[in-house]
C-alpha cells in the first residue's frame, strides 16, 4: 500500500462495498471511564453508565504519562480527537522503535506539522468542529503502535484505527513529510473541500412520478448487473413546504422482497427530518437538490419506490447515475433503515433503568455479515417548557448554574463486533463521537465537514437537533455480527413536560443484501 493509496481510503466510498478480509478489524481507543466493565463470571455489565470519561487509559507509566493507544500492526490510526488538548506531549512509538516519530505538545498535533513553526494548513483534514479538535492525517505502522500522553496533555481523547490482515505492507510514517507525501495530503484536503461537486461518470437516468397521498410509486426498476453510484433528488420539483419526513424511500437489491433501504426521504439525506442544509462526503442537502453518493452495487437488478404519507400529491424527480460493475456479485449491498429504537433482538429489561445494559440505545443490530458499518444520522427531539426562573447567562444558564438540566448527550458509542463481550469501540460522549465537544454549553454552533455534521439545532437548544458521523476509511468491518449502541441518559419523557426522543438512520453494507435482524 503506497502512501497515496492509504490517503485515498479516506474518500473512497466504493471501497465500503468490498467485503472485509479475515483479520481486518477496527475500533476506537478512548479515555472512557474504566469503571465500566464486563463481569465474565456473571455475564453482566458493571458500572455501565459510568461517566468520568476524561482521563481513562490503557495504563499509567512511572513518569506520570499514560498509554492512550496500543495496538499491533499492520495498521493505521485514522482519526485523533480531543475536547481539550493542552501542552503535555503526545509521543508516538511505532514498530518497536525506541525514539518516538512524534514528540510534541498535544495541542500542536492539531495545529502544526512536527518540527515546523507555521500553523497546519490542511483545513479539511485537521479541523475544529464546535470546540472539538479532529485530525484525519493518518499514522501508519507495520508491526506496532503505542501512543503516550505526558502530564498536562489535557482531557478526553479518541484514536480510531484499522488493523489490516497479516501480510499487508504499510507505507512508512515518514512518507508524510516527503515532497510527494505533502502534495498527496494537499490534494486530499482539496478533494474533501470540493466534496459533492465532482460529476460521477456513468449512465444518467431521470425518473419522475406524481405520487398521490397513500400511494407507493415505482420510480425506477433496473435489471442486470451494475451499481447505483449517485442518487439525486430534484428538490425544486417538490412543493415548497413538502413534508420530507412523510415520503418513504425504499430500495430493493437483486430479488430481495424486503427493502435494504427504508427511510423517510428527509432523514435518509440528512434532514431533521425535513430540510436542513448539509454538505458531507456521502450526502448533500441543498435547496435545489439532495444527493447520496454511497456506492450501491446490485447483481440481478434493483427497484426504487417512494411512498407518499402526506395529505397531498407530490411530484418526485430523481436523477440516477448507474456505473458498470462487473464484480457486483462479489460486492456487498448498501443498507439504511430509519427507526426510533429497535429492540427486536434485545432483552429490553436489561436496557431499562436498573438493568445492567442501561443506558445503551440501539443504533444498529445486525447478523447479516460480512459487512461494514459506515455511519449514522441521528435526529434528537429534546424539548422542555421554558422555566419560570431566568438564568444569569444565555438562555437557561451554563455549567452548574442551569435552570433546566436539558442536555440530551453524554452518551458513549459502543460497538460490539462478531460477538465480543466488551466493545472494541467505546467512546466518551455523543458529541465526542460526532467530533465536537462541550455541547451542553452555549453558543450552539452548526458545522459541517467531510465526515461529520450538525446541521440543525435551535439557538437555545430547545427542539430538534440533527447530527451525523460517517465512517469511510475508519469503517467498522465485521464477519458475522455488528451491534452498535449509543448511551441515552434522558428518558423519552423527563422533568415537568420535557421530551427526549431519538430517531436514527444507520448506513451499512452487508453481503448479499440481507436485512438487519
Amino acid at each position: 500500500m503506497t502512501y497515496r493509496e492509504l490517503l485515498n481510503r479516506l474518500i473512497d466510498l466504493k471501497a465500503l462495498a468490498v467485503p472485509p478480509e479475515p483479520g481486518e478489524r477496527a475500533g476506537c481507543m478512548s479515555s472512557y471511564d474504566r469503571a465500566s466493565q464486563y463481569d465474565q463470571a456473571t455475564g453482566r455489565y458493571v458500572g455501565w453508565d459510568a461517566n468520568d470519561d476524561g482521563a481513562g487509559c490503557v495504563r499509567r507509566l512511572p513518569d506520570g504519562s499514560i498509554v492512550a493507544f496500543e495496538q499491533e500492526g499492520p495498521g493505521v490510526i485514522w482519526r485523533v480527537w480531543s475536547a481539550l488538548p493542552e501542552s503535555g506531549h503526545i509521543r508516538v512509538y511505532i514498530d518497536g522503535r525506541e525514539t518516538p516519530v512524534v514528540d510534541m505538545p498535544f495541542i500542536d498535533w492539531f495545529e502544526r506539522m512536527p518540527g515546523e513553526v507555521p500553523p497546519l494548513n490542511y483545513s479539511e483534514l485537521s479541523l475544529r468542529l464546535s470546540r472539538g479538535r479532529n485530525s484525519f492525517i493518518p499514522i501508519p505502522y507495520q508491526r506496532s503502535c503505542r501512543v503516550e500522553l505526558a502530564p498536562g496533555w489535557g482531557a478526553y481523547y479518541h484514536f480510531t484505527y484499522t488493523r489490516f490482515p497479516d501480510g499487508t505492507q504499510m507505507p512508512a510514517y515518514e512518507e508524510r513529510f516527503t515532497r510527494e507525501g505533502c502534495i498527496a495530503l494537499a490534494e486530499l484536503d482539496r478533494a474533501l473541500y470540493a466534496r459533492g461537486e465532482t460529476d460521477i461518470p456513468g449512465e444518467k437516468q431521470i425518473c419522475e412520478a406524481a405520487i398521490l397521498p397513500g400511494e407507493e410509486a415505482l420510480l425506477c426498476e433496473k435489471t442486470g448487473c451494475g451499481a447505483l453510484a449517485e442518487l439525486a433528488v430534484d428538490a425544486a420539483r417538490l412543493s415548497p413546504d413538502c413534508e420530507l419526513g412523510s415520503l418513504r424511500l425504499r430500495i430493493r437489491w437483486d430479488e430481495d422482497e424486503a427493502p435494504a433501504v427504508d427511510a423517510s426521504l428527509g432523514a435518509f439525506f440528512g434532514g431533521s427530518p425535513d430540510y436542513a442544509r448539509l454538505r458531507t462526503l456521502p450526502l448533500t442537502m441543498e435547496r435545489g437538490r439532495f444527493v447520496c453518493r454511497f456506492y450501491m452495487p446490485f447483481h440481478k437488478g434493483m427497484r426504487l419506490t417512494v411512498e407518499n404519507r402526506t395529505a397531498r400529491a407530490e411530484t418526485l424527480s430523481l436523477r440516477l447515475t448507474f456505473a458498470e460493475e462487473p464484480d457486483a456479485e462479489n460486492l456487498m449491498r448498501f443498507h439504511a433503515r430509519e427507526h426510533g429504537g429497535d429492540w427486536r433482538e434485545l432483552d429490553a429489561a436489561r436496557f431499562a433503568p436498573g438493568g445492567d445494559r442501561w443506558p445503551d440505545w440501539p443504533l444498529l443490530v445486525t447478523g447479516g455479515g460480512p459487512g461494514r458499518f459506515a455511519g449514522v444520522h441521528l435526529n434528537i427531539l429534546c424539548a422542555w417548557p421554558q422555566p419560570a426562573q431566568q438564568a444569569e447567562t444565555w438562555w437557561v444558564g451554563q455549567w452548574d448554574k442551569k435552570t433546566v438540566d436539558w442536555w440530551w448527550g453524554e452518551g458513549d458509542e459502543k460497538f460490539f463486533v462478531d460477538g465480543e463481550a466488551f466493545p472494541s469501540t467505546f467512546g466518551t460522549g455523543s458529541e465526542d463521537y460526532i467530533g465536537y465537544a462541550w455541547a451542553a454549553e452555549p453558543p450552539f454552533a452548526l458545522f459541517e465537514s467531510g465526515f461529520a455534521a450538525m446541521n440543525a439545532m435551535p439557538l437555545d437548544g430547545n427542539g430538534k437537533t440533527s447530527v451525523m458521523r460517517f465512517h469511510v476509511a475508519d469503517n467498522i468491518p465485521f464477519q458475522r455480527r455488528f451491534e452498535g449502541f449509543i448511551e441515552k441518559y434522558k428518558a423519552d419523557e423527563w422533568g415537568e413536560g420535557g421530551v427526549c426522543r431519538y430517531r436514527a438512520v444507520p448506513y451499512w453494507y452487508e453481503t448479499g443484501g440481507r436485512q438487519a435482524k
